[in-house]
């Protein structure tokens, strides 16, 4: 959806309407859930801090998160798609796949589902959507952000190549802000571009992942469009009203941190044998540090000293921090378990 979550926040307050609005916390340590595109005119995004957005615009209005509501709205638009499909892969609250190549109303064109679907999501719930379509997860993913908001863009496999040519790296899947300063460092700033690179330079910079951009340069992405959800970690994080700056008061913080995990753990019935530490200091520098064992990691007993580990050995140093986060990862699969068209709507 576009701006989803401010747009929902319109218009159940059609007063908002038309101001520059931001959905997140209004406090010293918030941030921006998502932004109206009245207020990205001035330059405000999502995970910007809050106080910053106020600076760049003093008439600022911050509406805090209503989720469930959130959710309730996703639901009703994903009750629009299962009428067209049940191969919907959801990615998020706002964004999904649809396999629609063989689809229940029987609708030759996939763009003819995408404008019937934009139009029932605006009729039924007074939002707009923009659609990506095209014959492949990739493509469709960025033809769905290519004309927000409430567009639509098609990429025929006829001129697949010649609109990845026009692309900014940026614009890929997979490509973040990291690692789009490295493909710039190796002369690569479009698609084009990118498709000229070796393979074995790729991957020779990248890892498995350069394969992937070697295939995306070409159009290629075979991902099928998977209905099954199957969850890949579980994490939780904090951020400090007050910067903790001794390393007492960091280790102090972890137990509460970690009974937390523990919780979404057995909540979620996850089993992982990896254990990610988050920090992210004052100066938004972000680092990671990492532990992985060979048996799940699953009580606080038998993930608190490991976090405690991998915070001694980041050695902050007395640099600030105002994040702490802990992620379990590496998922454990039961033994029991080991044995076309793309359409992406984003609301």
């Amino acid at each position: 959806m576009d701006a989803f979550f401010v747009s929902v926040e319109e218009h159940d307050n059609p007063l908002l309407r038309g101001k520059p609005v931001v959905v997140g916390y209004d406090g010293p340590r918030g941030v921006v859930a998502t932004a109206n595109y009245v207020a990205r005119r001035y330059g405000i995004h999502s995970a910007l801090a809050i106080a910053t957005a106020h600076r760049l615009c003093p008439g600022l209005i911050v509406v805090p998160g209503h989720y469930s509501r959130y959710k309730e709205v996703s639901q009703q638009v994903h009750r629009i798609f299962h009428d067209y499909t049940d191969l919907v892969e959801p990615l998020s609250l706002d964004e999904a796949y649809l396999d629609v190549t063989v689809n229940k109303r029987g609708i030759t064109l996939a763009v003819d589902i995408a404008r019937e679907i934009k139009q029932r999501i605006r009729e039924e719930t007074g939002l707009t959507a923009s659609a990506g379509v095209s014959y492949c997860k990739f493509l469709a993913k960025v033809a769905s952000d290519y004309r927000k908001p409430d567009g639509l863009c098609t990429v025929h496999p006829d001129r697949a190549i010649a609109f990845i040519d026009k692309l900014r790296v940026e614009q890929l899947w997979g490509v973040g802000e990291k690692t789009a300063q490295r493909m710039h460092g190796i002369g690569v700033f479009t698609g084009r571009q990118l498709r000229e690179i070796p393979l074995a330079t790729l991957t020779g910079e990248f890892g498995k992942m350069g394969r992937v951009f070697y295939n995306f340069a070409r159009g290629i992405d075979e991902r099928p469009v998977e209905t099954a959800f199957v969850r890949k970690s579980v994490g939780c994080e904090t951020t400090y009203q007050t910067d903790l700056t001794d390393y007492e008061d960091m280790v102090y913080a972890l137990a509460p941190l970690v009974a937390e995990l523990v919780r979404r753990l057995d909540k979620h019935n996850f089993k992982g044998r990896s254990l990610v530490l988050k920090i992210k200091y004052s100066d938004f520098r972000q680092t990671t540090h990492s532990y992985t064992g060979t048996t799940a990691l699953e009580t606080v007993e038998e993930i608190l000293p490991k976090a405690t580990t991998l915070l001694a050995d980041a050695k902050t140093d007395g640099q600030p921090v105002r994040l702490l986060g802990l992620t379990v990862t590496g998922r454990i699969v039961p033994e029991a378990m080991q044995a076309d068209s793309q359409l992406t709507i984003d609301w």
